[in-house]
């Protein structure tokens, strides 16, 4: 495991609002009244399922000129808890298109920013049997809540073959790994079901995962709206629960970002 440490930025940001933050017309969930956890991660508290749906960009499906992403995330039945929408350069999205470097924030129902999840760009990195206890080539993305405070790490791992992942807490001790399937990707070998990335906990047990969720051939080859399942158990902390968020976009833009474009 890495031992850099990121100091951690002792002056908090100003809430980022988004014009299209709390657009959506849905219901949304009620905030828990918890103390003891970062603000705006109450909700989490009272979840063990959420479904993130990429929003359509009309002039994206047009011209396919790639757009900042876009996501709506509701709990299991069908509140809508978080939206998220992803700060990039245009020369990141058209010269380096899912390796690009991005900034996810993601907000409750009023516009103020609860998690950001920061990924940098890497020139060279993404071969997964390349990747060395360094992580020096493994593609990674961290998580803040608030804004600014370190909660959790997601490093590629090492693998001949099968996606790996390690999730990592705000000191870099892992405390869960994901395992994803020998083909990711759908299309690629004619796959068209739901596509399983499984988290596994210390003692080898399945504890949960994120599922790419077939939306029909059509909506597959003409859109980028794809579909995300994550579920974990009720009583995992609310801080490996948003690192496990970000790992769903590190995982989206990694093996399914290139087929939307494709």
């Amino acid at each position: 495991m890495a031992t850099e440490k990121t100091p951690i930025i002792q002056q908090q940001p100003e809430p980022v609002k988004e014009e299209h933050g709390t657009e959506e017309k849905g219901e949304w969930m009620d905030r828990p009244d918890v103390s003891g956890c970062p603000p705006g991660l109450e909700y989490l508290t009272a979840i063990d399922q959420l479904v993130v749906k990429q929003k359509v960009e009309l002039f994206e499906a047009i011209t396919s000129i790639d757009c900042k992403n876009k996501y709506v995330i509701t709990n299991s039945m069908g509140q809508q808890v978080y939206y998220a929408y992803e700060e990039s350069t245009l020369c990141m999205r058209l010269c380096c298109n899912q390796f690009r470097s991005f900034t996810m924030h993601i907000v409750d129902n009023k516009g103020q920013e609860v998690i950001t999840v920061r990924r940098p760009f890497q020139c060279c990195a993404g071969c997964c049997w390349c990747v060395k206890d360094d992580n020096h080539c493994a593609f990674r993305i961290a998580i803040e809540s608030p804004p600014g405070q370190p909660v959790g790490y997601v490093y590629q791992g090492f693998s001949w073959w099968k996606p790996q992942y390690s999730v990592q807490d705000e000191d870099r001790n892992e405390v869960l790994s994901i395992g994803g399937p020998c083909c990711p990707c759908q299309f690629c070998c004619g796959c068209t079901g739901d596509v399983d990335f499984r988290f596994i906990a210390s003692d080898g047990s399945e504890i949960g995962s994120i599922s790419k969720i077939w939306s029909g051939l059509a909506k597959e080859m003409f859109t980028k709206a794809d579909t995300f399942n994550i579920t974990f158990p009720l009583d995992l902390d609310v801080k490996q629960k948003a690192t496990l968020i970000g790992a769903l976009f590190l995982i989206d833009f990694m093996y399914f970002e290139s087929e939307d474009q494709s």
